[in-house]
């Protein structure tokens, strides 16, 4: 076999969500902090359109490319590839990495727990894996602050009518609906009707609404939109279903670190939850993600936060090497509006 390029990647999921791990056959990008590594590949393309494009890749796919930290306390690092964003951070994808650096054996294990830190694009991750018998079993990921930003405002969605949103940053953007509003509950069998209408809702919600992150004004629009179903109070605080629409139209089988994140922010901006409590979120397919508010923050702006806590697990799912033949035509992949929308 020949080939012109050799990827060395891990595969993963994070409670059902794809995160892969380019582990080797590729140099770190250009750039002195790990945000210009990260402007830098979401501009050049080249790498995502690699693995994230059809025949490697395809709209379900993330791929997280490890490079060497920049931060002294970080033990490792890592960049997310989503197929239409590069994001400052993710909370599945955060999970796949850990679980690929220690059940991988690139980071040493320790039973029962490992502690150590990821820097992401948007900020250090502090990590504790709960480990037994060579396996990291539960991955409990600090996340960047996160906060609410706009509360209980219009959008006019062609088709649907004026809906009542919120918007809010949990490692990354998010319009959030009350699925009360809309007749449409969240199954396995709505998933293709709440992926395209999560679409059309993110489409709106950048054009009427707007999002500009304070600390980072690089990152200036809403990435996501998080259907969000009938909250139920439990003992330590609340549980309910969720389901994210991921640009370009498909729905995440995990149950979205970052709108757990930005979910309970907007609930702690609500008087809803305090340090301490916790919110059990249920995937579409039945997979759950446990957060926690850790404690309340403020960010350099000013702008009030919250750190909040996610875990969940992940597990590896083989093994590959990505190549590609000179003489293959189709050199970047291509995409196709079957799956990847128009």
């Amino acid at each position: 076999m020949r080939s012109c390029k050799t990827l060395h990647v891990i595969s993963a999921h994070a409670e059902g969500e794809v995160g892969d791990v380019i582990v080797g056959g590729v140099l770190p990008p250009p750039g002195d902090t790990l945000w210009e590594q990260r402007a830098f590949i979401a501009k050049d393309e080249t790498l995502r359109n690699f693995v994230l494009n059809e025949p490697r890749g395809g709209v379900f796919r993330h791929v997280n490319l490890l490079v060497p930290p920049k931060h002294p306390e970080a033990d490792a690092a890592f960049i997310i590839m989503e197929p239409e964003d590069t994001p400052p951070m993710s909370g599945s994808n955060s999970i796949c990495v850990s679980t690929v650096l220690l059940d991988g054996g690139l980071i040493p294990m320790q039973e029962p727990f490992t502690d150590l830190t990821l820097e992401a694009p948007g900020g250090l991750v502090k990590v504790r894996a709960a480990c037994r018998n060579g396996k990291a079993e539960r991955i409990f990921v600090q996340n960047v602050a996160s906060f609410a930003d706009k509360i209980g405002v219009s959008l006019e969605v062609d088709g649907i009518g004026t809906l009542t949103v919120d918007t809010a940053y949990g490692g990354d953007s998010f319009v959030v609906v009350d699925t009360e509003q809309l007749d449409l509950d969240i199954n396995e069998a709505n998933a293709k009707k709440l992926a395209q209408l999560g679409v059309k809702i993110t489409n709106a919600a950048n054009e009427q609404l707007g999002f500009s992150h304070p600390d980072n004004p690089d990152w200036d629009h809403i990435s996501f939109c998080a259907f969000c179903g009938p909250l139920t109070k439990t003992e330590t605080g609340f549980k309910g279903r969720s389901a994210v629409a991921i640009q370009p139209g498909k729905i995440d089988r995990s149950p979205t670190g970052t709108a757990v994140s930005a979910r309970m922010a907007l609930m702690a901006a609500k008087g809803m939850m305090q340090e301490g409590d916790e919110f059990e979120a249920e995937s579409i397919i039945g997979s759950t993600f446990t957060g926690k508010i850790l404690k309340h923050t403020k960010l350099e702006s000013g702008h009030p936060a919250i750190t909040p806590q996610i875990s969940g697990r992940g597990w590896i799912t083989g093994i590959h090497q990505h190549m590609l033949d000179p003489d293959d035509p189709w050199q970047e992949g291509y995409r196709l509006s079957d799956t990847w929308g128009a």
